[in-house]
């Protein structure tokens, strides 16, 4: 071979990793707009989350046939990039099937799994484009989903059907060229599932099999990589984030809502309760709740980031079920955007968070946020242990401690737990009176 191609994928190679690298960069930036925060406890056990939920797809099965064909999908997306690796190495030395003369029998083996897992991954796809396009699954059509998030997925499952078409026709001619003793084509014996494409190619001459046959590999190879870069475009960024997200997933039990530090010092002060809160208060004290993503933590906003859309947690919501206005998978694909917004202002010399906008009233109306019931159906729904109630409850605590925002049904509420330490505007003396009424019968049993 000459050097020319591999000159060209040296370069093609090469601008892939500046763009991917450069990507990579801003979207770190990104995150750590967010607050820091530090959740390292119990490793043990996040890594035991990590190997179940993210690389076992243990939450998915909740729904068992998508999650069977996406565990196609999955597995053919780790298995099939093994073959890349090849691909990369010829790429780089102008050789053809580096590993083949190596691994003998071995190496026809795994290009038959490669091969099943290319056709189960075709046909995954194309359920799913079903799913979207023609049955319409409910959760796939709602509000937040027209436009742009419908038009990703499509991309993703069309490029993906198109790479794995490519990888079958590109054995089958490689194949016959290799039967027929041309250069260096290798035969690797009997590959099962290109053989279907044979009799379609082999009446072709040996000079457009030739064609054929390179223009597929250079077609898979430029298109691995050109997804790799949309990927960090795309809501399929949790291909490689799910795993940190499900490390740093909030391990305390489902009920329990994060206080704040700074309120729960002056509290335990006014009650006379030892604290650990400093002598001497802080010259400058910080925002209750959040308004922007820089008062969210930054691992909600890699929670954005990694967010699938698969809207399990808007199906689950009984907010959203009976016909209000808040999607708890909109509250993150809002943080992303905004967070988005933000990054690509500080990239243009922009005002940043300055800009005059916020993530709350710009993004998220307080109408959504009411709407939550704080239920944690949707933390328990999703594939990959986001939180999106930790986001409503930070909102919702900077709109009633900061604006004194909320309905006035839930500002009596809360003077009534503030003086009478309940929601009912009893005296706490008179709280057990109730009972002295059913025993002496002044109220029915």
């Amino acid at each position: 071979m000459s050097f020319l191609p591999q000159l060209i994928f040296l370069i093609i190679l090469g601008a892939a990793s500046f763009f991917l690298i450069k990507r990579v960069k801003f979207l770190r930036r990104n995150i750590l707009l967010g607050k820091s925060e530090i959740r390292n406890d119990q490793p043990e056990k996040r890594w035991k989350t990590m190997l179940l939920v993210a690389f076992g797809q243990q939450k998915m099965f909740k729904r068992f046939i998508p999650a069977f064909l996406h565990f196609f999908v999955y597995v053919g997306f780790l298995v099939i990039n093994l073959e890349v690796l090849e691909f990369v190495l010829d790429g780089i030395l102008g050789t053809h099937r580096l590993f083949a003369p190596y691994l003998g029998g071995v190496y026809t083996a795994a290009m038959n799994v490669f091969e099943f897992l290319a056709f189960a991954v075709l046909v995954s796809c194309v359920i799913f484009l079903i799913r979207r396009n023609v049955t319409k699954v409910p959760r796939f059509t709602k509000p937040e989903m027209k436009g742009w998030p419908a038009m990703d997925a499509t991309i993703i499952l069309v490029v993906e059907i198109v790479l794995m078409v490519a990888i079958l026709k590109m054995n089958a001619a490689d194949q016959i060229l290799a039967s027929r003793g041309v250069g260096h084509y290798i035969s690797v014996g009997g590959l099962f599932f290109s053989s279907f494409l044979t009799p379609i190619l082999e009446n072709f001459s040996t000079e457009f099999l030739i064609f054929v046959e390179r223009a597929a590999w250079w077609f898979h190879i430029v298109g691995i990589l050109a997804f790799a870069i949309y990927v960090t475009y795309s809501k399929h960024l949790h291909i490689f984030l799910a795993f940190p997200n499900t490390w740093y997933s909030n391990l305390k039990p489902k009920g329990e809502m994060v206080n704040m530090p700074a309120v729960t010092n002056e509290v335990n002060m006014m009650l006379g309760i030892p604290t650990d809160a400093p002598v001497d208060p802080p010259a400058e004290i910080g925002r209750f709740g959040a308004k922007d993503i820089n008062d969210l933590s930054w691992i909600h906003v890699m929670n954005a980031y990694s967010c699938t859309e698969c809207g399990r947690c808007t199906a689950e919501c009984p907010a959203n079920l009976t016909g209000k206005k808040l999607s708890p998978r909109k509250i993150m694909m809002d943080v992303r955007d905004r967070a988005e917004e933000v990054g690509k202002s500080l990239d243009a010399g922009g005002k940043g968070l300055e800009d005059g906008k916020s993530l709350l009233g710009d993004y998220i109306t307080k109408e959504e946020l009411n709407a939550c019931t704080s239920c944690n159906a949707c933390v328990e729904a999703c594939p990959i242990n986001i939180d999106p109630l930790a986001i409503i409850l930070d909102m919702r605590r900077y709109v009633a401690m900061e604006e004194s925002g909320t309905p006035a049904q839930w500002n009596a509420m809360f003077q009534n737990m503030e003086t009478s330490f309940a929601p009912w505007k009893f005296s706490p003396q008179d709280r057990f009176n109730w009972a002295e009424k059913v025993k002496n019968e002044e109220i029915p049993d």
